[in-house]
């Protein structure tokens, strides 16, 4: 449960929603500004899914070892269940998701299935192959625009699905790269052990925070499938409704972030996070939803 949880329990409807803003605006920035594009009757909707995978994604921060991660998670799903009886939570989040969930716009099958692939992210397991990363990233960053998706334009939202799973790969690569300082520094190796060791490297080489080129060339055929299934979500743009377009603008920034990932390419990649300026992220939003483009 989170710690806010005392605090909120029992607040109104627009406290609810005032605290998955606030709760996304700091958390991710992205999902934030894209969704100002949704339209009004749906932008709550979506900022209280949003804050319901930060509540998960965070999890990891917040305890001190696997077994509180665990109970967390169960004590979420728990909720879910609860929520889509009939019941509503005392959780802002909880209570920020009974609109979407009462008008069938919420996939409790999705959101479950969030829960169980960030049980990944409380141990120190490698990732075993790009194929499970991919899985991994589907369950969690494709979802999660899917789900987008489902609120913005209910049965209409199906077509997007294939664009979905790809898009939400490409911005998983993006983002799992930038931030390897921070998964380093928390003993996690989100990159695939397979491809390190066809390069003759292992985990243990990446978090001790030791650049070689063998690490940079793994780190280029990453982007490389990035920036191949961003092509392949693209390539699909006519098959998603425009209804949908919230959901899918988080993706236009992964061109940006791939080409700050190329140019700084070398050790500072293990020690800091190398952001693109929230200005130009802003600006890419605002054109490309002009262009009703992801």
């Amino acid at each position: 449960m989170s710690d806010d949880t005392a605090t909120r329990s029992g607040g109104t409807a627009q406290e609810a929603q005032r605290y998955c803003f606030d709760l996304v605006r700091g958390a991710d920035k992205d999902r934030f500004l894209s969704a100002l594009f949704a339209p009004d009757d749906r932008r709550a909707d979506l900022m209280a899914l949003y804050a319901f995978n930060v509540e998960i994604a965070r999890i990891r921060e917040q305890v001190s070892e696997p077994t509180l991660g665990e109970m967390r998670l169960e004590w979420w799903r728990g909720e879910l269940e609860t929520l889509f009886s009939g019941g509503a939570g005392d959780h802002p989040v909880l209570q920020g998701l009974c609109a979407p969930a009462r008008a069938g716009r919420l996939s409790r099958h999705g959101l479950e299935n969030l829960i169980e692939a960030r049980r990944f992210d409380l141990y120190d397991d490698p990732m075993p192959t790009l194929n499970d990363l991919e899985g991994y990233l589907g369950e969690t960053s494709s979802s999660l625009i899917q789900m987008a998706a489902w609120i913005l334009a209910g049965d209409e939202a199906g077509a997007a699905a294939e664009a979905a799973g790809l898009a939400g790969v490409a911005y998983g690569l993006a983002g799992l790269m930038r931030a390897l300082p921070v998964h380093r520094a928390r003993g996690q190796c989100f990159l695939p052990a397979d491809m390190l060791a066809a390069h003759g490297i292992t985990p243990a080489h990446v978090l001790s925070g030791r650049w070689s080129d063998e690490l940079a060339a793994v780190l280029g055929e990453l982007r490389d499938v990035a920036g191949r299934r961003l092509d392949e979500a693209r390539a699909l743009s006519r098959s998603v409704p425009r209804a949908v377009l919230p959901a899918f603008l988080p993706i236009a920034l992964v061109d940006l972030y791939l080409a700050r990932l190329r140019a700084s390419a070398g050790p500072g990649m293990l020690k800091a996070v190398h952001d693109v300026p929230q200005f130009r992220r802003q600006w890419r939003l605002w054109r490309y939803a002009m262009r009703e483009r992801f």
